[in-house]
């Protein structure tokens, strides 16, 4: 496998708030992919900054009654806290108020200037009398011009859908002061968008983009590409245009050009050279990360200032979709809007990391949080899986067998299946089709625990002739631990590490295939906990804002969900109720039924080799591949049931309202199936 070399950007988030969950899902997404790639070896940097100038941060800091740069300072502190707190590892975290930014803004202009696309234009706007400034689209309110819809946004309305010029809009009053805006005329510089209109869409049909975003970028050329106003008049906290007094770049001009100067603040503290990967002719390897809503900035506007200005265009831009939670959008009144610390001060950051990668995948598509499923799916796969295998073999390496691992590898067959593996859960998170990774991943974690079932070391320690026979197969169990842990590296890099110190050696590609024999570890130490859904709970209160004082938003709690209170049935006797049979069951596979709206068939393992078939309408809340690996209560001897599909031989338990709502009861983690549920 040769070298290549990778820079990484996630796009800039903007300086005049924190980071929250939405934010969060971008860079998990590239730092699991920029962790990657620097494991498989490649020379590969992951830099980012934050977005620091514009019309909102200069008047969010006069309210605050301190100078633009102090509040980007300070912002900038807690944004990178909060990063580090969920282990986003990028190589360099900058600012676009730096100087190194200042000059390949200004370098950038320069060269698309002199090559004749810069068109200056005077214009007329909204101006506040009161605070002597241009007024911005969203600093001005008034009414709909379409369907007269009052306190209206100066550039769209939220009643009709219109989308208009706020000097079309009626009766305007600046949000700034309140004053009524009155129109002024100012020269404004431009840029020739429509100059790059072929090139752009030779380079959004070369692969670069994702089919969906690169057939939404059509919908622009239809309508003919436009000429980007990148000026903005004083006052206005940014970087002034050279050669152009009292005129400002506006912010979105300067934001991407912080991925050029970031990655040369970098190389100039590590003796890199910038050129390389920034050169027209560059064999280096340009990637950016972004959400779907800045895609016309990144896929229109940036390639063609990069390329009028002579720097390489990216190699690929990857668009991801929104973050909702419970199935909606993030809402303060619900404590759904979640920031980072909220989440850090209550919760493991790599429960997140997980539940993101095992939902990621190459296409747009909305990931939802749903904290039933979040605390559902670590609990079973992270704890009741992964970290499970190692604390049910560690304890007797260490106590029986002086903490060393077995000479010979037991069930090489076995081993070599975990090994060979790798190459397609390589290709996955090459592909950024992390969940299916992580599909992978965890299938071979359910084989290692069957391993681990089958063989039962708990027993053959207790026979002093079979001594030899539970130490192979624990070091057998830890050795199968390991290849998992290293293909989820880049997922759980803390976790990773603790496990290196735990089994004394580097998790590596270079090295996994190689099996751990005659090898010492070190004591075993608890590696992940449950998710406590108090702490859940506690983290969505924290996040609760009551926005109309009365009533009180109670928090979502990640429990069960129910109905409204409806009548009691018929009462049934302590006899009736102690005649239903319930068991763990494991759902072995699930797949939707072909002409039925709601069902999904399961198969059931209820042990002893026995399997079970049952239709259940849980189709709205889960999609058939979420369902497989998952335990289960069933109610084992209800009487089957003949439906058109076939036969249902039992009922799966759950709770809630219907529709998406609808949970599925699992029981706690080392049940296994057959168990009966008392």
């Amino acid at each position: 496998m040769s070298q290549r070399k990778i820079l990484i950007t996630s796009a800039l988030p903007y300086a005049n708030g924190p980071i929250h969950l939405g934010h969060l899902l971008e860079y998990i997404q590239t730092d699991i992919w920029a962790r990657f790639q620097k494991a498989r070896g490649h020379e590969c940097y992951y830099v980012c900054a934050d977005d620091a100038h514009g019309t909102p941060i200069m008047l969010k800091a006069q309210q605050q009654g301190i100078t633009p740069e102090q509040m980007i300072a300070q912002t900038r502190i807690e944004h990178e806290a909060d990063f580090a707190g969920f282990a986003i590892g990028f190589d360099n975290y900058y600012t676009t108020h730096s100087e190194e930014n200042r000059e390949f803004a200004s370098l950038i202009y320069k060269r698309l200037d002199d090559a004749g696309y810069i068109k200056r234009k005077t214009i007329s706007q909204l101006y506040d009398p009161q605070k002597n400034m241009f007024l911005p689209d969203r600093f001005v309110k008034g009414d709909c011009p379409k369907c007269g819809a009052l306190d209206q946004n100066g550039d769209s309305c939220d009643v009709c859908g219109a989308t208009y010029s706020p000097t079309d809009v009626k009766n305007p009053r600046s949000v700034v002061s309140g004053a009524t805006p009155v129109l002024k005329d100012s020269e404004h510089y431009f840029f020739d968008l429509p100059a790059f209109s072929q090139m752009l869409q030779d380079w959004t049909r070369s692969g670069a983009l994702q089919e969906e975003m690169a057939n939404k970028l059509q919908e622009w050329f239809i309508d003919g590409l436009q000429m980007w106003d990148i000026s903005r008049d004083a006052p206005y906290f940014g970087f002034e245009i050279p050669g152009a007094p009292g005129k400002f770049f506006y912010v979105w001009l300067d934001a991407p050009i912080g991925y050029l100067a970031s990655f040369k603040n970098y190389c100039d503290k590590h003796n890199i050279d910038f050129d390389s990967f920034w050169q027209q002719d560059s064999s280096a390897e340009v990637y950016h990360f972004i959400g779907k809503d800045i895609i016309y900035f990144h896929s229109l506007f940036w390639p063609a200032m990069l390329h009028g200005a002579g720097f390489r265009k990216p190699n690929a831009v990857y668009a991801h979709g929104f973050v909702t939670v419970n199935g909606a959008k993030m809402s303060k009144s619900r404590g759904t809007f979640i920031k980072a610390r909220a989440y850090l001060d209550n919760l493991n950051p790599e429960y997140l990391r997980y539940y993101f990668a095992s939902k990621l995948t190459s296409g747009i598509t909305d990931l939802d949080l749903n904290l039933d499923d979040f605390t559902q799916k670590v609990n079973a796969d992270l704890v009741g899986k992964v970290v499970n295998i190692a604390s049910r073999c560690a304890g007797f390496i260490s106590k029986r067998y002086d903490g060393k691992l077995a000479a010979s590898v037991a069930e090489p067959a076995l081993l070599q299946e975990f090994v060979a593996a790798g190459d397609s859960i390589a290709d996955s998170f090459e592909k950024r089709e992390f969940a299916r990774a992580v599909r992978d991943i965890m299938a071979l974690a359910d084989k290692a625990n069957q391993y681990i079932d089958t063989k039962a070391p708990w027993v053959l320690v207790k026979d002093d002739a079979r001594q030899q026979e539970a130490h192979d197969v624990c070091s057998m169990g830890l050795n199968l631990f390991r290849v998992l842990m290293q293909y989820l590296k880049p997922v759980l890099p803390v976790m990773a590490g603790e496990v290196e110190a735990f089994l004394n050696t580097e998790l590596s590609w270079q090295n996994y295939h190689q099996p751990l024999l005659n090898h010492a570890i070190n004591p075993f130490k608890a590696l992940m906990t449950r998710v406590d859904p108090l702490k859940v709970a506690a983290m969505v209160e924290a996040s609760t804002e009551n926005l109309q004082a009365t009533p009180q938003h109670q928090p979502q709690l990640p429990a069960v969900a129910v109905t409204e209170r409806e009548p009691i049935s018929e009462t049934i006797s302590i006899d009736d109720f102690a005649k239903i049979d319930l068991r763990v069951a494991k759902i072995v596979s699930a797949s939707a039924v072909e002409g039925a709206d709601k069902l999904v068939q399961l198969q059931l393992d209820i042990g002893n080799g026995e399997t079970r078939q049952v239709f259940a309408g849980i189709k709205a809340a889960y999609a058939p591949e979420d369902l497989i690996g998952r335990s289960t209560v069933m109610v084992a001897n209800l009487a089957p049931r003949k439906m058109r599909f076939g036969l249902s031989e039992g009922m799966v338990l759950a709770a809630g309202p219907g529709g998406g709502d609808v949970f599925i009861l699992s029981p706690d983690d080392g049940a296994l199936p057959g168990m009966r549920v008392k």
